[in-house]
């Protein structure tokens, strides 16, 4: 099956979110990918690491026959993400520290994680994905 994206901003995130929660059960695997936004001069990502990890995340998801969820959040531009107030530096359910970070969401929960300095590792990847 073909992997469902969903994209959310940290304005649209909630409304987003509780889609994404609702259409949990029906899949074999949700991932939360909290990624930097797009630079429009560039249209690259400006975090470096988002650009290495994308690419890798996308096709291992993609290979898999599951069913499988993908909620991308976008933190906003470097300033934004940078603030030490941003929303989801602060969400107890996150605890985010950076980008990208590859979440796998199951029951309402974290199951498990890759920081940033690993999110681009395809055997992490891997792992994180055949998790049951």
């Amino acid at each position: 099956m073909p992997l469902k994206v969903l994209d959310a901003t940290v304005a649209t995130f909630d409304g987003v979110f509780e889609k994404f929660r609702a259409e949990s059960p029906k899949n074999k695997a949700n991932f939360i990918l909290f990624l930097a936004d797009i630079d429009p001069s560039t249209n690259l990502s400006w975090c470096p690491d988002c650009v290495r990890a994308e690419p890798v995340i996308y096709k291992k998801l993609e290979a898999s026959s599951d069913d499988i969820a993908l909620l991308r959040a976008y933190v906003g531009d470097r300033p934004t993400w940078r603030t030490p107030q941003h929303p989801w530096r602060v969400d107890g359910r996150f605890n985010l520290k950076g980008v990208p970070t590859l979440i796998r969401w199951e029951n309402d929960a974290i199951k498990g994680r890759l920081e940033d300095h690993e999110a681009h590792l395809d055997h992490k990847i891997g792992s994180l994905l055949n998790e049951s």
